[in-house]
């Protein structure tokens, strides 16, 4: 059984800032460091180590850490992986942490493997969007790029969520040599589905060795643009909500919209209110940076409510100012080793 909310439940008038004046209003929660896909972009082919179980955060914990946040601001949370629903009795652990008080916006990023049969009950509680990893929708090029044969059951995935009236973002990365020709595929689903199709910019979160510095990417979010542009003509930007890592566009004729994600390039950082929070218990104040704190030493050492408060505050008072600082601070700058199935989506 699941505890109750933290007792701490009268949230904060306005959200917590950092240093920069950025609010952090957004968790992204990763449940889980273990994947049923092998994509090349995240992990080498052999996997990873993954997290023993018991290092892992407990749902009870998830949800008192997640209820403490709430009442420092934090209003949206997304629940990420590895893929999360390989962790068991995840519905049920989303169905308690959608009653948190000062929770207004659940979502969830999956790769939509497992996803489908659980569609009802994402709808009945209220999840509001969810974001669906499509690289392709080539059977054979999928499974070239995820190691698996399992596009038929994305692609139910997807037209599950939209039947049940679930807003639907597809994450496509952008690699060079990989995907390119799925680029101008993917987008024209905007034509007749109301998705959003977001391209991202590859990042160096694969396991293994990776060319350093946004120069050396072949495909960045200018080149992007340019190729999408170059087959659709123009793209109308679209205005952004605060904190939004996409910058949007509408194509005449579509649905939906295309969207395009500078996330190694970086250029959102300025207004990014994001914190995560790894599948072992660690808080990440960038999606660069090592870790600002082990909450799970300080869930289990017997802090106290006011205590983890406390240390968490303390911690966003120290938030690198993008994500260029933040890799400057790691010890050794061995940022291409971490898998981003560890990081949390």
């Amino acid at each position: 059984m699941l505890p109750a909310a933290s007792s701490l439940v009268t949230p904060v008038v306005s959200p917590l800032f950092d240093q920069h004046g950025r609010p952090l209003e957004y968790l992204r929660l990763a449940v889980t460091d273990r994947c049923n896909l092998r994509c090349f972009y995240c992990m080498p082919e052999e996997g990873i180590r993954y997290t023993p179980r018991h290092d892992l955060l407990s749902y009870e914990e998830m949800l008192r850490l997640t209820g403490l946040l709430a009442t420092l601001g934090v209003r949206k949370v997304r629940l990420t992986g590895g893929e999360p629903f390989v962790r068991r009795n995840l519905v049920y652990f989303m169905e308690r942490l959608a009653q948190l008080p000062g929770i207004e916006d659940l979502s969830l990023t999956t790769n939509g493997v497992l996803t489908a049969p659980h569609v009802p009950a994402l709808a009945r509680m209220g999840v509001k969007a969810v974001n669906l990893s499509l690289d392709t929708l080539d059977r054979a090029r999928f499974a070239s790029i995820t190691r698996r044969d399992e596009l038929p059951r994305v692609m139910q995935t997807l037209y599950a969520l939209l039947e049940a009236g679930i807003q639907v973002k597809i994450n496509a990365v952008v690699m060079d040599g990989q995907n390119i020709a799925d680029l101008i595929p993917l987008a024209d689903l905007s034509r007749t589905l109301p998705v959003d199709v977001r391209f991202i910019e590859e990042m160096p979160f694969n396991g293994g060795s990776h060319a350093a510095g946004p120069a050396s990417l072949p495909w960045n979010h200018v080149r992007i643009r340019r190729h999408l542009a170059g087959h659709f003509g123009e793209l109308t930007p679209l205005a952004g909500s605060v904190g939004a890592t996409a910058t949007d566009y509408a194509i005449a004729g579509h649905q939906g919209r295309v969207g395009i994600i500078a996330a190694y390039s970086r250029t959102f950082c300025g207004s990014c209110n994001r914190l995560r929070l790894t599948a072992e218990g660690g808080i990440k104040t960038c999606l660069y940076d090592q870790g600002v704190l082990d909450v799970r030493a300080l869930l289990r050492g017997g802090h106290d409510d006011e205590q983890l408060v406390a240390a968490l505050a303390a911690a966003f008072r120290f938030r690198a100012a993008n994500g260029f600082e933040a890799e400057q601070q790691r010890p050794l700058h061995q940022l291409s080793f971490e898998s981003m199935a560890t990081i949390g989506g």
